[in-house]
């Protein structure tokens, strides 16, 4: 084994998650969750992964406000809570550590997913440039986002407090190892952060301070729930998904990693470039070392997690380079064995693309081992 492959394959401790090796499952979404329950499918799927040394599970909505897509999971009823703890207690049957990624989508959701048919909530009442998944027919069709409604001030607080409760339940209910805080993507926590969703005049937008204020409450909330040391945080400075946009990233990030250092969370989950896309944009330069230093500066001793596009070389590369975790996302659609074949070299299963989002077994958990 190379020095390399040692880093790659040894244990390591992220605040409180003591993992088997650094390799991480990022956050995949798979819309197999029917009424937002999981179901006995997803825990066989996850448990096939479970060779990662973490499992970060697809984003998984905190209420029905927060769900953006089709049949994509809930953390807020009790059949959704006894779906995840199915999950979570076959993962563990493996040895395998999971944490349930919480995810309120804001603007990007359609009428069709609210409540009473209700239009979409945001920081600002500026439509997404993108698109959402209704199933239709049984069919998964991409739809247009619907507009959204500005959020007042004072719904605000009752958002943080269903981020705690959230986090409370899946950790004491649903046996979760912990969770990932979905502050990347243009979701509700990112469309705050970015000038290019939040035009608010009051608490909440214009300087850097204000506009990450709603996210550093969110990670209040969180830790104050289940401990820092069983949350992480997902964030990507420059991504281009749902029209995801901020002026002058670097000077925003660098404020919310001089934060959250304080706050002493287990890891931090950087998406390097645009999430699915190329790991750098000639029209978005960022500076992610300056990042990752400025976090240290202050203090900040969580895990760091990078993202997007790696692969063994890649990741033994930024292992190197000072990350602690690696993760790696649409290999792992079609790998669930990823970890044992960047141990031994072996090939990898090319994804089946039609089956990405939503369907049932098939290209979810038919795919082939390495090793029989």
């Amino acid at each position: 084994m190379h020095s390399s492959d040692a880093i790659l394959f040894s244990p390591f401790k992220a605040g409180d998650l003591q993992l088997a090796n650094r390799i991480v499952m990022a956050p995949l979404t798979r819309n197999r969750a029917p009424d937002a329950i999981p179901t006995p499918l997803m825990a066989d799927y996850y448990t096939q992964r479970a060779s990662a040394g973490l499992l970060i599970t697809e984003a998984t909505a905190i209420s029905q406000q927060g769900q953006g897509y089709a049949d994509v999971p809930g953390l807020y009823g009790t059949e959704q809570l006894d779906g995840w703890t199915r999950v979570t207690d076959s993962v563990h049957a493996v040895g395998g550590k999971i944490v349930v990624q919480l995810w309120h989508v804001g603007r990007v959701s359609h009428t069709d997913l609210q409540e009473g048919g209700a239009p979409p909530v945001a920081p600002s009442a500026i439509t997404a440039k993108t698109k959402t998944v209704l199933i239709k027919d049984g069919v998964p069709t991409f739809v247009p986002t619907s507009a959204p409604r500005a959020l007042r001030a004072q719904e605000i607080p009752g958002i943080v407090h269903t981020y705690h409760a959230a986090a409370r339940n899946a950790v004491e209910t649903a046996a979760f190892d912990g969770v990932e805080i979905h502050a990347a993507n243009g979701y509700l926590i990112d469309q705050f952060l970015k000038d290019g969703s939040n035009r608010r005049t009051d608490d909440y937008g214009g300087s850097i301070e204000n506009r990450a204020r709603f996210l550093l409450e969110v990670v209040r909330a969180v830790t104050s729930a289940v401990g820092g040391g069983r949350t992480g945080i997902r964030l990507a400075p420059v991504t281009t998904s749902n029209d995801a946009y901020d002026s002058a990233p670097q000077p925003l990030f660098e404020y919310v990693m001089a934060q959250l250092a304080t706050l002493h969370l287990a890891y931090i989950h950087i998406i390097e470039g645009a999430t699915g896309g190329p790991r750098v944009l000639p029209d978005r330069p960022f500076d992610y070392p300056a990042l990752k230093a400025a976090y240290a500066r202050a203090g900040g001793k969580g895990a760091w997690m990078v993202n997007n596009g790696l692969d063994k070389a890649l990741a033994e590369e930024a292992l190197h380079n000072g990350a602690d975790l690696v993760a790696f996302g649409r290999p792992y659609i079609a790998n669930p064995d990823l970890a044992e074949r960047l141990r031994h070299g072996g090939p990898l299963n090319e994804g089946d693309r039609a089956t990405y989002y939503g369907g049932g077994a098939k290209g979810y958990t038919d795919y082939q081992l390495l090793h029989k």
